[in-house]
C-alpha cells in the first residue's frame, strides 16, 4: 500500500479517513524531503495539516482516542483509520529537527512552523507590552470620578480605564451591550487628560463593517461632548489589512501611534494578530476589545478566547458582564445566556414557551418550525419586515435615479433586518435563501437588478472595498442617462458608487452566514438552522447569531432538537497561547 492509499483508506485498509488531498500531499512532500520508515510519521504530518485547515493552531497529543475524537471531530469509523499508537511516534518525528524544520513539537503540541512562529510572536510582543508601565496622573481618582457614576454597572468599565492608565496592555471582553466601546471612549478621554500633547490614536477592526461601526460610535460620542473633549476622539477607523498593508513575506512597518484600539478582536486570526502586534510600538498602549464567547476567526486560531483564558494575562484582562442592552432574565438576553451556557433544559423551555411565527409584532423572541426552507408564509413575514426598505426602493424600481442621501437611507433601512444562515450550501443555506427571498420579494431573475444587495467577500484596495462591506444596486444619473451602480457606505456619512462590472468578488446578500454577520448589528434577526446535523452547528455560532439582534429575534429550527445539540457542542480550537510558558 502506497502513502496516498494508506492515508486515504486508513491503517486497516477498510475505513476511509476525512483527510483532504492537500493533507495527503503535505505528508508526501515531507516524506520526499526526509524519508521516514515509520508510517505513523506520515499520519502525524497529515493530521497537523488537517487541523490547520480546520482552524486549529496545532495538533494536540490526546490522552486517549476519546480525546482524539473530540479534537478531530471524526466519526468512530474514521478514527479506526488512525494507528492507535500514532501519538507515541511524536518524539521520533524527523520533520521537527532543526531551527528551520517544517514542523515544531512544543510539549504535547505539534505545529506547522508558521503557526508556531505566529504564536511565539504574539506571546513575545504581549509579554513586552506587559513589562511596559506608565505612571498614572496624580489626579487619576478624580478623573475617574468625573467619567463614571458611582454604581455597580460602571465598576468594571472604571476598572478597565484605571488599568489602562498605568499599563500598556489591556484586554476587554464582554458580550453585546456591555459597554466595550463606551469604555474605550472614556479611556481615550482619560489618557488625553493626562497627556502633555495630543495623543495619536489608531482605531482598527478586522472587517470593513466592524471598522465603520467603531468610527460611527466615535462620531456619536463626539456629538455629545464639548469641542475640547471631542477633539481627543479619532475620526476614522481602519481595517487591519488596510492598516498593515503588507504580505506575509514582508516585514510589517511599525505603526506611528500612542494608543492602538482593536475592536472585534475575536475575529482576528493567528497570523494577522502576530503581524499586528509586531507593528504596535513598544511605548504605545494596546487595547483589545472582543467577545471571547463569539465565533473564532475564519482562519486558523482562537486568539482572543485563548488570551482571555490565559493565567499569564489574567491581570491584563477585564471582563464586562453587565449588559445595558439585554436583560439576562428575559427576551434575547435570556436566550443568549442559555445558549452560551449550554443550558439545554432552559433552552428547550424557552423554545416551548416562545410564540410561533416569523418576527411577530409584540414578541421579542419567536420561533419558526416550518420544515420547508421555501415556506411561503415565512417569506411573507420577511417581506413585511423589509416593508420600509421596499417602500423607499419603489421609486427607483420605476427608474428614478438615487441621490447619495437616498442611497444611504436605503442602506440603513435594509440593514435593520438580518437573515442569518448557519450554512452556505444546501436547502437551508445562504445560497438557497437568497434565491427564495429574491423571488418572494418580486425581484427579477437577473445578475444585476435595482435593489440587489451585495456583500464584498474579499478586500479590494483599488476600489476601496473591504471584506464584509454591503452595497445596494440602484439607478444613478450618469451624464444624461440612468445607469445601474452599486452604492456602499463610505464610513464618513456618505456613499461611494461602483460600476457593477467591476465587482467580481461580491455575493447577493439578502441572507448572509452567521460568520459574515460578526461585527454587525440588526434591529431584527432571523436565525436559520438546517434540518440535518452539521459540524458548524456549535454553541458559539448560535450565541453569535442570536446576539446580532438588538430588538427582535426569530429562531427558525425545522428540527428543534438540533438547536439543543448545537448548544451542547463548543468550538475547541487547539493552541498554546493560554499556556503559562511555551518553549520550542
Amino acid at each position: 500500500m502506497n502513502i496516498s492509499d494508506l492515508l486515504r483508506t486508513g491503517w486497516t485498509g477498510t475505513s476511509l479517513s476525512p483527510l483532504s488531498e492537500m493533507d495527503i500531499a503535505f505528508a508526501h512532500m515531507l516524506q520526499s524531503l526526509a524519508p521516514s520508515q515509520d508510517p505513523r510519521h506520515l499520519w502525524l504530518a497529515a493530521l497537523v495539516s488537517h487541523q490547520w485547515g480546520r482552524g486549529h493552531a496545532c495538533l494536540t497529543s490526546p490522552l486517549n482516542m476519546a480525546d482524539a475524537a473530540d479534537q478531530l471531530a471524526w466519526p468512530t469509523s474514521a478514527l479506526q483509520a488512525i494507528p492507535t499508537d500514532v501519538w507515541q511516534a511524536l518524539p521520533t518525528l524527523p520533520w521537527t529537527q532543526g531551527d528551520d524544520s517544517p514542523l515544531v513539537l512544543d510539549g504535547s503540541r505539534l505545529y506547522l512552523r508558521r503557526a508556531w512562529r505566529a504564536e511565539q510572536r504574539i506571546r513575545q510582543c504581549l509579554q513586552m507590552l506587559q513589562q511596559q508601565q506608565f505612571v498614572p496622573a496624580p489626579q487619576l481618582a478624580q478623573q475617574l470620578d468625573a467619567l463614571f457614576e458611582t454604581n455597580l454597572a460602571n465598576d468594571q468599565q472604571r476598572q478597565a480605564c484605571a488599568h489602562a492608565a498605568s499599563h500598556a496592555l489591556t484586554l476587554i471582553t464582554g458580550g453585546p451591550g456591555t459597554g466595550k466601546t463606551t469604555t474605550v471612549v472614556k479611556l481615550l478621554r482619560l489618557l488625553q487628560a493626562s497627556a502633555e500633547s495630543p495623543l495619536k490614536t489608531i482605531l482598527t477592526a478586522p472587517t470593513g463593517k466592524a471598522a465603520a461601526r467603531l468610527a460611527q460610535a466615535m462620531a456619536q460620542a463626539r456629538q455629545t461632548l464639548p469641542e475640547a473633549l471631542a477633539a481627543c476622539l479619532p475620526t476614522q477607523a481602519h481595517t487591519l489589512h488596510k492598516l498593515l498593508q503588507t504580505s506575509h513575506q514582508q516585514p510589517t512597518a511599525s505603526l506611528q501611534a500612542d494608543v492602538v484600539v482593536v475592536d472585534e478582536a475575536s475575529m482576528v486570526d493567528l497570523e494577522l494578530m502576530a503581524r499586528l502586534l509586531q507593528a504596535v510600538p513598544r511605548q504605545a498602549r494596546l487595547v483589545l476589545l472582543g467577545d471571547k464567547d463569539q465565533l473564532a476567526s475564519v482562519e486558523a486560531g482562537a486568539v482572543m478566547a485563548q488570551l482571555c483564558q490565559a493565567p499569564w494575562l489574567a491581570q491584563n484582562t477585564i471582563a464586562l458582564s453587565y449588559s445595558h442592552r439585554f436583560d439576562a432574565h428575559q427576551g434575547i438576553g435570556q436566550w443568549a445566556k442559555a445558549a452560551n451556557a449550554g443550558d439545554i433544559p432552559a433552552l428547550q423551555q424557552l423554545w416551548t414557551e416562545a410564540p410561533e411565527g416569523c418576527l411577530p409584532h409584540g414578541s421579542t423572541v419567536s420561533r419558526l418550525s416550518a420544515r420547508q426552507s421555501h415556506h411561503p408564509t415565512s417569506y411573507q413575514h420577511i417581506r413585511s419586515a423589509w416593508a420600509e426598505w421596499l417602500s423607499l426602493l419603489s421609486p427607483h424600481q420605476q427608474g428614478h435615479a438615487a441621490s447619495d442621501a437616498q442611497a444611504l437611507a436605503l442602506l440603513n433601512s435594509f440593514a435593520k433586518l438580518g437573515v442569518l444562515c448557519a450554512l452556505r450550501e444546501g436547502p437551508w443555506g445562504v445560497n438557497a435563501f437568497n434565491a427564495h427571498i429574491q423571488k418572494a420579494l418580486g425581484f427579477a431573475d437577473a445578475p444585476w437588478f435595482v435593489g440587489r444587495p451585495v456583500m464584498a467577500r474579499r478586500n479590494d484596495y483599488a476600489l476601496g472595498l473591504m471584506n464584509g462591506d454591503t452595497g445596494l444596486c440602484l439607478p444613478q444619473l450618469v451624464g444624461t442617462e440612468h445607469r445601474l451602480r452599486v452604492a456602499f457606505a463610505d464610513g464618513l456619512g456618505g456613499v461611494k458608487w461602483q460600476v457593477p462590472s467591476r465587482l467580481a468578488a461580491v455575493d447577493t446578500a439578502f441572507a448572509i452566514t452567521v460568520h459574515q454577520s460578526q461585527g454587525c448589528e440588526f434591529e431584527q434577526v432571523l436565525l436559520v438552522l438546517p434540518d440535518t446535523p452539521a459540524p458548524l452547528l456549535t454553541r458559539e455560532l448560535i450565541y453569535t447569531g442570536m446576539t446580532r439582534a438588538r430588538q427582535q429575534l426569530c429562531v427558525w429550527a425545522p428540527e428543534p432538537d438540533l438547536l439543543s445539540q448545537a448548544c451542547s457542542r463548543t468550538v475547541r480550537r487547539s493552541g498554546g497561547l493560554s499556556v503559562a510558558k511555551s518553549q520550542p
